[in-house]
């Protein structure tokens, strides 16, 4: 409480802040804090924070956490007083996100939920800030093992270790481990979030994340493709339930594990029809082999949220997808959109 007697506003660190969560993450904290937003556009975007790079409260920093970050040698963060005011709040992110160059990115996955935890921790040490680490459903393992249930925040789950897709299952559940024994062991005040199925404005198109590949297929009338079969389903939560859910977990006492998602369980193919009605589009749907990173994963038990953190989703699946069928619309050059969009 202190710090911001003295300072009007608290010094926050984003890592991975500008991709397609971090970034709606930090056009929320801009509004009451100074941002510092890290990233190495390995599946970022700088289009996602073009907005607020005219904000003086806003710095963006190309850096590779995996590699230290020594922000007092920074001659650009000098308005930040960061010598004497410190860093308040970390949110880490920093982590590569594409199911379709996943195999490709393997190593990046495992040195991100290894090495840059290890960097992030250090500098909630260093600063003694309160660190919220962006954990994910995949520590459950498979949808199978728990016979369809919504998982809650102590159920265990089996996962592969020796699998493809082990960098970022199991780092996800090594990443979690680094942060408690972190917090058991330095004092650091650390949380840990797990998020499910996101969607929403600035995910990436043409990457496998379904939601914005099938908006754009719609608009120029191109077949729909599901990477599952009929059957496939999900929970899909609009980014800002997300983003509100993250705000409300660092404001809290609570250090988590803590669920945030949709309970509901949808059918992809439904959503391709309301998204083919939304569009007036002319667009089929098919089918195809489903990709690595693109499991059936886990739906959520999200009690704890509700009951400690008074959190819950409000928007819609019509109300997300029209803002999201918005966004791509709205961009000047829809149907020159590159592939890391």
């Amino acid at each position: 409480m202190l710090v911001q007697k003295i300072f009007d506003k608290k010094n926050v660190l984003v890592t991975g802040g500008a991709g397609f969560i971090g970034s709606h993450l930090c056009d929320e904290l801009i509004k009451a804090n100074k941002v510092i937003c890290v990233d190495n556009f390995t599946s970022g975007n700088e289009r996602n924070i073009d907005h607020l790079l005219s904000n003086p409260d806003f710095i963006f920093i190309r850096h590779d956490m995996t590699e230290p970050l020594d922000l007092l040698a920074l001659p650009e963060l000098e308005r930040f007083k960061i010598k004497f005011q410190g860093i308040q709040e970390i949110y880490n992110l920093a982590c590569p996100m594409s199911p379709v160059d996943f195999m490709a990115n393997r190593l990046a996955n495992l040195l991100a939920n290894s090495t840059a935890v290890f960097q992030v921790l250090e500098m909630a040490r260093q600063y003694q800030a309160k660190l919220l680490h962006f954990s994910s459903s995949v520590v459950y393992g498979s949808r199978e093992q728990h016979n369809g249930s919504k998982v809650s925040e102590n159920e265990l789950g089996i996962i592969d270790q020796l699998s493809d897709r082990a960098c970022y299952d199991e780092g996800k559940r090594f990443a979690e481990t680094m942060v408690n024994t972190y917090r058991q062991f330095h004092g650091i005040n650390a949380k840990i979030i797990r998020l499910f199925r996101i969607y929403g404005p600035r995910l990436p198109i043409n990457q496998g994340h379904m939601i914005p590949d099938f908006i754009i297929n719609a608009l120029d009338n191109k077949d729909l493709v599901i990477n599952g079969d009929e059957k496939f389903s999900s929970s899909l939560c609009y980014v800002s339930d997300a983003v509100d859910g993250v705000i409300k977990l660092m404001q809290s006492d609570l250090p988590g594990p803590v669920n945030i998602g949709s309970e509901m369980d949808i059918n992809i193919t439904d959503v391709a029809k309301k998204i083919i009605e939304k569009t007036g589009s002319q667009s089929k749907i098919s089918y195809n082999d489903s990709l690595l990173f693109m499991s059936k994963l886990n739906l959520p038990n999200t009690r704890l949220a509700r009951e400690q953190l008074g959190w819950m989703p409000v928007a819609s699946l019509d109300h997300g997808l029209d803002k999201t069928i918005e966004d791509l619309r709205s961009s000047k050059a829809i149907k020159h959109l590159p592939t890391d969009w």
